[in-house]
């Protein structure tokens, strides 16, 4: 299991490194393909609960949903809700078997993970100004951000996995996850900021900015993980799936990071750029 999770590990550092960086149409085809195999991922889990979802109207909505962030129309994301919801809803007086719970539960994952990947190619595509350089050459604003919101997030998790397995006394959310402690979620939210801080030395970034981005990702790394725990438990499932070997599934490896990323997006619009 460990070869497994550290094989799998690395092949996606190098490929998360060349497609974060290249960036252009490749960046958004591979939000593409995750985010539509993580909605893949949420119906599976709740058809084991016997809940068939509307999964093409799931398809269609998130595609779109990519399709205005990457065409820079943020704006029309919120037709595209208002679409899929009457839709959703409307769904439910012509088909009796598809009640209110279907139809909440399917708009529920089309936003979850459409408006979450979609946020990542806006925070990916923010600015095209170069304001860094690296060994891999310049990085552009956006590729600064999205790396930020990626180690970031890694740092945090890890940081708050050995805390909390070597420290943690007292529960954070016992109904949720019993694993997670609360000196687990602090010990990441600090192990972030340091990592974040150092990060933005290296790139010349302001000292404040970094604490603050690492601070916020230390409250939404742990909440983005608690509300997929949430969403298992509820479909009685263990993993979300077993697509990445070691690790589970895409929900699994992206669950922090589906709410890192706006939250850093929206830091970054209303205090940086």
């Amino acid at each position: 299991m460990l070869i497994k999770r550290i094989v799998t590990a690395i092949i996606g550092v190098i490929a998360a490194t060349y497609i974060i960086n290249y960036g252009q149409w490749l960046f958004a085809l591979a939000a593409g393909v995750i985010a539509l195999l993580a909605w893949r991922e949420f119906c599976k889990m709740f058809a084991a609960k016997s809940l068939i979802l509307w999964d093409k109207l799931g398809v269609i909505g998130i595609i779109l949903l990519l399709g205005c962030s990457w065409a820079g129309n943020s704006q029309e994301i919120n037709m595209v809700v208002l679409l899929l919801t009457l839709l959703t809803i409307g769904k439910t007086v012509f088909d009796s078997h598809y009640n209110i719970v279907h139809a909440a539960i399917t708009l529920l994952g089309i936003v979850y993970i459409g408006l979450a990947f979609s946020h990542l190619i806006l925070l990916r595509f923010t600015d095209h100004i170069v304001i860094a350089s690296s060994m891999l050459g310049s990085l552009s604003a956006g590729t600064v951000f999205i790396w930020i919101a990626f180690i970031g997030t890694w740092a945090n998790d890890t940081v708050a996995f050995f805390v909390g397995s070597n420290l943690g006394k007292h529960k954070l959310c016992p109904a949720i996850s019993p694993g997670k402690t609360i000196e687990g979620a602090v010990g990441g939210a600090a192990g972030g900021i340091i990592v974040i801080a150092l990060l933005g030395i290296l790139l010349k970034f302001s000292l404040l900015h970094s604490v603050m981005i690492g601070l916020l990702i230390g409250l939404a790394a742990p909440l983005g993980d608690l509300a997929e725990s949430a969403i298992k438990r509820f479909a009685g499932v263990k993993d979300s799936g077993n697509i990445l070997p070691g690790h589970g599934g895409i929900l699994d490896r992206f669950d922090s990071i589906m709410f890192v990323v706006p939250v850093v997006y929206y830091y970054m619009q209303f205090f940086i750029v």
